[in-house]
């Protein structure tokens, strides 16, 4: 019998907007034009629906939009199998339907949520991100990762599931409190480090005013970091190589928050996990004892952790490594920095360095 072929038309290039937004009102516009009339689910959790919630709302019932909200709990342990079914539980009872849109009104963990039911129910339905962290406006509401955490591992389950479109206001950003606005800076100083030697500077010299949530000032940071993760999507769109290079500071940052049971939240955990793997890299000797220096010293400028607390054993975060969904042929392999503003993806690391580093 002959071979047959099953031949897949050719998926056309797409990209989809990162809208910066100044308002409520402006963001319902947009989601006006987006929707195109179909049936939209605003689902959020508790704080920010608190903070901005009835605000939201308020704006997309002037703006003529047909909506139900739905505010789930907050926080990383929300982050898992039984919250994603009772929320497909929650879409269908309430009537959602293939041309339904999906907004993701939150930080990250309301995202990849949302993001993945979005992206399994109906196999595929419309999804549209509203950031509300810092975190998820530089990184996490770009580039479709979607996904939930697993009892072995964090972001286990997933998928990749582009929006229709992101859109950003600032603003939101006002109500965050201290330390959860300053785990945003984790992963904009990723950035400076692994892709962009003039943003690292930047951060360097506008601490004052970025602490501050400056608008004038944090405005094209924020855009930066879109921009940045916009093209190395671009470039590697299904993490099978150049994507990668993102991954710095989250190989031993997801093994830490899995190792203190999420008790040490994400953009802390990737703080301390670039202080670790830069220390790997000074230890393969690919950066300098200043950069190093450069390094832990701009993260606590932002009250960032460069250390891991004392109770959490060394041995847990070893045995959380060991299920790194990044590993390839049984072996982690990490993204680590040759000197500010450029990063090499791939790096085995001799286990004396690792334990040697994690020891400390």
């Amino acid at each position: 019998m002959e071979t047959l072929r099953v031949r897949l038309p050719e998926i056309p290039p797409s990209s989809y907007p990162v809208h910066f937004c100044a308002g409520p009102g402006a963001i319902a516009s947009r989601i006006v034009a987006i929707s195109r009339g179909a049936q939209l689910f605003l689902v959020t959790d508790r704080s920010v629906y608190r903070h901005h919630g009835m605000v939201m709302q308020r704006m997309l019932l002037r703006s003529g939009v047909t909506f139900r909200a739905i505010v789930l709990p907050g926080g990383e342990r929300t982050k898992n199998r039984r919250s994603k079914e009772s929320l497909e539980d929650l879409l269908i009872r309430s009537g959602a339907e293939r041309s339904s849109v999906v907004a993701a009104f939150g930080g990250g963990v309301i995202g990849d949520l949302v993001g993945f039911t979005a992206a399994t129910l109906f196999r595929g339905v419309r999804l549209i991100h509203i950031p509300t962290t810092l975190l998820s406006q530089v990184d996490s509401a770009v580039g479709g990762k979607v996904g939930i955490d697993h009892p072995m591992g964090k972001n286990l389950l997933g998928a990749f599931h582009h929006p229709e479109a992101v859109l950003i206001d600032p603003g939101f950003l006002r109500t965050l409190p201290e330390r959860e606005y300053l785990q945003g800076m984790a992963e904009v100083i990723k950035y400076g480090l692994i892709l962009d030697r003039r943003l690292f500077l930047r951060l360097k010299s506008s601490v004052r005013a970025i602490r501050s949530r400056n608008r004038t000032t944090l405005l094209p940071v924020i855009a930066r970091c879109c921009a940045l993760k916009g093209r190395v999507v671009a470039a590697d769109e299904r993490e099978s190589g150049y994507r990668r290079i993102l991954n710095f500071g989250h190989t031993v940052g997801h093994a830490l928050e899995q190792a203190s049971h999420y008790v040490i939240p994400h953009g802390m955990a990737v703080s301390i996990g670039m202080a670790a793997e830069a220390g790997i890299s000074l230890g393969l000797g690919m950066i300098t004892p200043a950069d190093l220096a450069d390094l832990l010293g701009l993260l606590g400028a932002y009250g960032l952790p460069v250390s891991v607390p004392r109770g959490i054993p060394r041995a847990a975060i070893l045995r959380a490594l060991s299920f790194d969904k990044k590993k390839s042929g049984g072996v982690v392999r990490f993204t680590l920095p040759r000197g500010i503003g450029r990063g090499v993806t791939g790096v085995e690391v001799p286990p004396e360095i690792l334990s040697g580093v994690l020891g400390r």
